[in-house]
Protein backbone atom coordinates (compact mmCIF):
# COMPACT_ATOMS: atom_id res chain seq x y z
CA UNK A 1 0.00 0.00 0.00
CA UNK A 2 1.64 3.34 -1.27
CA UNK A 3 2.44 5.59 1.47
CA UNK A 4 1.16 9.52 1.42
CA UNK A 5 4.99 11.16 2.03
CA UNK A 6 3.19 14.62 3.12
CA UNK A 7 0.81 13.04 5.41
CA UNK A 8 3.64 10.67 6.61
CA UNK A 9 6.08 13.43 7.86
CA UNK A 10 3.05 15.67 8.50
CA UNK A 11 2.35 13.22 11.56
CA UNK A 12 5.88 12.88 12.50
CA UNK A 13 6.13 16.19 12.83
CA UNK A 14 3.20 15.84 15.66
CA UNK A 15 5.12 12.96 17.07
CA UNK A 16 8.18 14.42 17.99
CA UNK A 17 6.60 16.77 21.07
CA UNK A 18 6.37 15.42 24.28
CA UNK A 19 6.88 15.42 27.93
CA UNK A 20 10.31 16.09 27.42
CA UNK A 21 9.65 18.19 24.39
CA UNK A 22 6.63 20.37 24.72
CA UNK A 23 8.00 22.99 22.84
CA UNK A 24 10.70 23.08 19.30
CA UNK A 25 12.35 25.26 16.78
CA UNK A 26 12.12 24.31 13.48
CA UNK A 27 15.95 24.12 13.87
CA UNK A 28 15.35 21.06 16.12
CA UNK A 29 12.87 19.69 13.81
CA UNK A 30 14.79 19.57 11.48
CA UNK A 31 17.69 17.55 12.29
CA UNK A 32 15.77 15.10 14.39
CA UNK A 33 13.68 14.40 10.79
CA UNK A 34 16.87 14.73 8.62
CA UNK A 35 14.50 17.41 6.44
CA UNK A 36 15.29 20.33 5.05
CA UNK A 37 13.55 23.59 7.17
CA UNK A 38 12.05 25.44 3.97
CA UNK A 39 9.84 21.81 3.17
CA UNK A 40 9.66 21.65 7.14
CA UNK A 41 7.89 25.06 7.36
CA UNK A 42 5.44 24.10 4.87
CA UNK A 43 4.45 21.07 6.80
CA UNK A 44 4.08 23.48 9.98
CA UNK A 45 1.97 26.41 8.05
CA UNK A 46 -0.24 23.60 6.94
CA UNK A 47 -0.87 22.32 10.80
CA UNK A 48 -0.76 25.39 11.95
CA UNK A 49 -3.85 26.22 9.69
CA UNK A 50 -6.00 23.70 10.78
CA UNK A 51 -5.01 23.92 14.35
CA UNK A 52 -2.76 20.82 15.31
CA UNK A 53 0.31 23.12 15.38
CA UNK A 54 0.28 26.64 17.29
CA UNK A 55 3.69 28.85 17.46
CA UNK A 56 5.31 31.26 20.10
CA UNK A 57 5.50 34.71 18.69
CA UNK A 58 8.03 35.73 21.04
CA UNK A 59 10.21 32.86 20.95
CA UNK A 60 9.57 31.40 17.20
CA UNK A 61 8.82 27.70 19.15
CA UNK A 62 5.92 25.62 18.00
CA UNK A 63 3.85 23.61 20.14
CA UNK A 64 0.96 21.04 19.44
CA UNK A 65 -2.42 22.92 18.74
CA UNK A 66 -5.90 22.89 20.57
CA UNK A 67 -7.67 20.94 18.10
CA UNK A 68 -5.47 17.65 19.16
CA UNK A 69 -6.98 18.25 22.83
CA UNK A 70 -10.79 18.81 20.90
CA UNK A 71 -9.99 15.86 19.12
CA UNK A 72 -8.70 13.83 21.87
CA UNK A 73 -11.60 15.07 23.98
CA UNK A 74 -14.50 13.64 21.06
CA UNK A 75 -12.01 10.30 21.28
CA UNK A 76 -12.44 9.65 24.92
CA UNK A 77 -16.11 10.32 25.46
CA UNK A 78 -17.08 8.15 22.61
CA UNK A 79 -15.13 5.26 24.50
CA UNK A 80 -18.32 3.51 25.70
CA UNK A 81 -15.93 1.77 28.41
CA UNK A 82 -14.63 4.73 30.26
CA UNK A 83 -18.15 5.98 30.09
CA UNK A 84 -19.26 3.02 32.61
CA UNK A 85 -15.97 2.66 34.49
CA UNK A 86 -16.12 6.06 35.70
CA UNK A 87 -18.86 5.67 38.60
CA UNK A 88 -16.15 2.44 39.61
CA UNK A 89 -13.23 4.32 39.32
CA UNK A 90 -14.71 7.20 41.53
CA UNK A 91 -16.08 4.64 44.46
CA UNK A 92 -12.83 3.02 44.32
CA UNK A 93 -10.67 5.90 44.68
CA UNK A 94 -13.37 7.29 47.63
CA UNK A 95 -12.96 4.21 49.42
CA UNK A 96 -9.53 3.75 49.49
CA UNK A 97 -7.96 7.06 49.21
CA UNK A 98 -5.65 5.76 46.33
CA UNK A 99 -5.64 6.47 43.01
CA UNK A 100 -7.66 4.64 40.30
CA UNK A 101 -6.89 4.30 36.82
CA UNK A 102 -8.83 3.37 33.74
CA UNK A 103 -5.93 1.50 31.05
CA UNK A 104 -6.91 -0.38 27.42
CA UNK A 105 -4.80 -2.09 25.28
CA UNK A 106 -2.99 -0.67 22.24
CA UNK A 107 -0.42 -3.13 20.25
CA UNK A 108 2.38 -4.00 22.77
CA UNK A 109 1.33 -1.32 25.43
CA UNK A 110 -1.30 -0.13 27.99
CA UNK A 111 -2.78 3.31 27.54
CA UNK A 112 -4.37 5.36 30.60
CA UNK A 113 -7.58 6.98 29.36
CA UNK A 114 -9.34 7.87 32.88
CA UNK A 115 -7.85 8.79 36.24
CA UNK A 116 -9.24 9.38 39.43
CA UNK A 117 -6.80 11.21 42.23
CA UNK A 118 -7.16 9.78 45.79
CA UNK A 119 -7.11 11.73 48.86
CA UNK A 120 -4.37 9.57 50.46
CA UNK A 121 -2.14 9.66 46.92
CA UNK A 122 1.37 11.28 46.27
CA UNK A 123 2.02 9.30 43.26
CA UNK A 124 1.39 11.88 39.98
CA UNK A 125 3.40 10.14 37.57
CA UNK A 126 0.28 8.66 35.64
CA UNK A 127 -1.50 10.85 33.00
CA UNK A 128 -4.52 10.22 30.79
CA UNK A 129 -2.68 9.30 27.43
CA UNK A 130 0.14 8.27 28.96
CA UNK A 131 1.91 4.62 27.99
CA UNK A 132 3.20 1.81 29.64
CA UNK A 133 4.80 -0.80 28.67
CA UNK A 134 3.06 -4.68 29.01
CA UNK A 135 5.54 -6.32 31.12
CA UNK A 136 6.13 -3.87 33.56
CA UNK A 137 2.55 -2.81 34.63
CA UNK A 138 -0.22 -4.49 36.44
CA UNK A 139 -3.02 -3.49 34.17
CA UNK A 140 -0.23 -4.66 31.03
CA UNK A 141 -0.20 -8.27 32.79
CA UNK A 142 -3.89 -8.29 33.19
CA UNK A 143 -4.14 -7.02 29.19
CA UNK A 144 -1.95 -9.04 27.94
CA UNK A 145 -3.13 -12.49 30.26
CA UNK A 146 -6.69 -12.66 29.10
CA UNK A 147 -6.17 -12.71 25.36
CA UNK A 148 -6.93 -15.25 23.78
CA UNK A 149 -3.32 -17.88 23.24
CA UNK A 150 -2.69 -17.15 19.93
CA UNK A 151 -3.27 -13.53 19.92
CA UNK A 152 -0.86 -13.64 23.25
CA UNK A 153 1.45 -15.45 21.34
CA UNK A 154 1.62 -13.10 18.24
CA UNK A 155 1.72 -10.01 20.89
CA UNK A 156 5.28 -11.32 22.99
CA UNK A 157 6.86 -12.28 19.22
CA UNK A 158 9.85 -10.19 19.20
CA UNK A 159 8.71 -8.45 22.46
CA UNK A 160 11.34 -6.24 24.27
CA UNK A 161 11.36 -7.22 27.87
CA UNK A 162 12.96 -3.68 29.18
CA UNK A 163 14.40 -3.66 32.15
CA UNK A 164 12.54 -0.20 34.20
CA UNK A 165 13.42 -1.14 37.66
CA UNK A 166 15.33 -3.92 39.52
CA UNK A 167 12.16 -6.01 40.00
CA UNK A 168 10.74 -5.84 36.39
CA UNK A 169 10.31 -9.42 34.52
CA UNK A 170 12.95 -9.32 31.84
CA UNK A 171 12.55 -12.84 30.05
CA UNK A 172 9.48 -14.66 27.66
CA UNK A 173 9.23 -17.14 29.95
CA UNK A 174 8.97 -15.43 33.51
CA UNK A 175 6.10 -13.40 32.22
CA UNK A 176 4.31 -16.13 30.89
CA UNK A 177 4.58 -17.41 34.17
CA UNK A 178 3.29 -14.70 35.70
CA UNK A 179 0.25 -13.86 33.60
CA UNK A 180 -1.15 -17.87 33.90
CA UNK A 181 -0.47 -16.33 37.94
CA UNK A 182 -2.65 -13.70 37.07
CA UNK A 183 -5.19 -15.96 35.55
CA UNK A 184 -6.02 -17.86 38.25
CA UNK A 185 -6.00 -15.37 40.84
CA UNK A 186 -8.03 -12.91 38.89
CA UNK A 187 -5.93 -9.90 39.26
CA UNK A 188 -2.08 -8.74 38.66
CA UNK A 189 0.41 -6.58 40.95
CA UNK A 190 3.13 -4.64 39.91
CA UNK A 191 5.68 -4.62 42.61
CA UNK A 192 7.92 -1.35 41.86
CA UNK A 193 8.35 -3.19 38.57
CA UNK A 194 7.93 -0.17 36.55
CA UNK A 195 8.69 2.81 39.56
CA UNK A 196 10.03 2.75 42.07
CA UNK A 197 8.55 2.90 44.76
CA UNK A 198 5.27 2.18 43.41
CA UNK A 199 2.97 -0.89 43.95
CA UNK A 200 -0.01 -0.96 42.03
CA UNK A 201 -3.10 -3.73 41.66
CA UNK A 202 -4.71 -4.13 38.47
CA UNK A 203 -7.96 -5.96 37.23
CA UNK A 204 -9.67 -7.01 33.92
CA UNK A 205 -12.74 -5.38 32.36
CA UNK A 206 -14.84 -7.61 29.91
CA UNK A 207 -16.81 -7.11 27.35
CA UNK A 208 -20.59 -8.16 26.14
CA UNK A 209 -18.32 -10.94 24.16
CA UNK A 210 -16.13 -11.93 26.92
CA UNK A 211 -13.02 -10.64 25.58
CA UNK A 212 -10.89 -8.36 27.71
CA UNK A 213 -11.73 -4.65 26.83
CA UNK A 214 -9.66 -2.94 29.56
CA UNK A 215 -7.72 -3.13 33.23
CA UNK A 216 -8.78 -1.16 36.35
CA UNK A 217 -6.08 -0.30 38.76
CA UNK A 218 -5.26 1.35 42.13
CA UNK A 219 -1.88 3.12 42.69
CA UNK A 220 -0.05 3.03 45.78
CA UNK A 221 3.42 3.94 47.41
CA UNK A 222 5.20 0.77 48.45
CA UNK A 223 6.10 2.92 51.79
CA UNK A 224 3.04 3.35 53.06
CA UNK A 225 0.86 0.24 51.33
CA UNK A 226 2.19 -3.53 52.98
CA UNK A 227 1.18 -6.58 51.54
CA UNK A 228 -1.31 -6.64 53.87
CA UNK A 229 -2.93 -4.30 53.05
CA UNK A 230 -2.44 -4.28 49.07
CA UNK A 231 -4.80 -7.36 49.33
CA UNK A 232 -7.55 -6.14 50.66
CA UNK A 233 -7.24 -3.29 47.91
CA UNK A 234 -6.97 -6.30 45.34
CA UNK A 235 -10.48 -7.62 46.71
CA UNK A 236 -12.16 -4.14 46.45
CA UNK A 237 -10.46 -3.73 42.67
CA UNK A 238 -11.83 -7.17 41.61
CA UNK A 239 -15.49 -6.86 43.00
CA UNK A 240 -15.17 -3.24 41.24
CA UNK A 241 -13.78 -4.54 37.62
CA UNK A 242 -16.48 -7.32 38.07
CA UNK A 243 -19.42 -4.52 38.27
CA UNK A 244 -17.85 -2.05 35.02
CA UNK A 245 -18.08 -5.83 32.91
CA UNK A 246 -21.82 -6.40 34.77
CA UNK A 247 -22.22 -3.01 33.09
CA UNK A 248 -20.56 -3.24 29.94
CA UNK A 249 -23.08 -6.55 29.27
CA UNK A 250 -20.66 -9.75 30.41
CA UNK A 251 -21.77 -12.44 31.83
CA UNK A 252 -20.07 -14.96 34.06
CA UNK A 253 -20.29 -18.15 32.78
CA UNK A 254 -21.06 -21.55 35.04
Amino acid sequence: MPIIQSLDRALQILDLFDEQNPELRITEMSVRMNLHKSTLHSLLKTLQMHGYIEQDEASGKYRLGLKLLERGQFLLQNMDIRAVARKTLEELSRTTGQTTHLVIRDGREGVYIDKVEGEKAAIRYSRIGRRVPLHTSAVGKVLAGFLPPEELKALLADYAFVRHTPNTITDREAFLAEIERVRMEGYATDREENEPGVRCVAAPVFDHAGKIAGAISISTLASAVGDEALQSLAVQLVQGAKDVSGAMGFRQSG
